[in-house]
């Protein structure tokens, strides 16, 4: 298939993912205060998450912002400040999912330690995330179903693979992990997949808090008899899908917001590149 051949133009693709990124761009929550950490400005917290750790050493609440710093009269370094206050942010329910799995904490482009996944969007703190458009070698597009236990979007369609970035990872081996995790691909299979692209920096509110994320994507075409698995109990099922149906699942809106738009930018890089 070849932009000559597709069932939408280049006008569609780009009017599409405009609105799309306008979705993706909301202010923090009202009444919502920065979050400083070991004096860098990294995140936001609603004030009901700030009541449950304002008594927390390392926790200082200002007018303007929140302050989060190690805590050397307690004995406790910052990351050990993060993970009490990601147990507190848990008990008082501002945390859906505990996913026992450590993310770098970045403020002003300098990692200064690692927190529970879970605990990211209560404190906004921003996130990276990696995504897998696999193509087949004849046009069509591998999509992944999200699991029906998944706590967002469940049930959504999704980019082939991807994923946050996990603590000490760079993206190239966060790509390879969840597409090894989800896909059940090798690093064989992704051999000659794209650089990852960023596609956009998304701000939105959301039930557990502000999700500040950065959002990435490569394609990569897999050999033929090569078929997706997945390992990990996140995913319901794979289709494989040709551009008519998946203009019909993009205009129905039948992805998430993520994955459609990693989707719309693939179109643009394969068909109008």
């Amino acid at each position: 298939m070849d932009a000559s051949t597709a069932v939408f133009t280049l006008d569609d693709l780009t009017a599409r993912s405009a609105r799309l990124v306008r979705r993706a761009q909301q202010l923090p929550p009202a009444g919502a205060r920065p979050v400083t950490i070991a004096g860098r400005v990294g995140g936001w917290i609603s004030p009901a998450a700030l009541d449950a750790i304002a008594h927390h050493p390392g926790v200082r609440a200002e007018a303007e912002a929140a302050h989060l710093t190690a805590a050397p009269a307690a004995r406790l370094s910052l990351d050990a400040v993060l993970a009490d206050i990601a147990h507190t942010l848990q008990a008082a329910g501002f945390i859906r999912s505990w996913r026992n799995e450590l993310l770098d904490v970045e403020a002003e482009g300098r990692r200064l330690a690692r927190i529970e996944r879970g605990a990211v969007r209560a404190l906004g703190l921003l996130t990276y995330a990696v995504h897998l458009n696999g193509w087949s070698a004849d046009g069509r597009l591998w999509v992944a179903r999200r699991a029906l236990d998944k706590s967002t979007d469940p049930g959504l369609w999704d980019t082939l693979s991807g994923g946050l970035v996990a603590a000490g990872e760079d993206l190239a081996t966060a790509l390879l992990r969840e597409s090894h995790e989800e896909a059940g691909l090798e690093a064989v299979n992704l051999a000659n997949h794209d650089p990852l692209r960023t596609v956009v920096r998304m701000h939105r509110r959301l039930p557990d808090g502000y999700q500040v994320e950065t959002v990435s994507v490569s394609d990569c075409v897999l050999d033929a008899g090569v078929v997706p698995a997945n390992l990990d109990g996140e995913v319901l099922e794979f289709r494989c899908v040709n551009m008519p149906e998946l203009w019909a699942m993009l205009t129905q809106g039948a992805f998430t917001l993520e994955a459609e738009l990693c989707v719309l930018d693939s179109l643009r890089h394969r068909l109008w590149a």
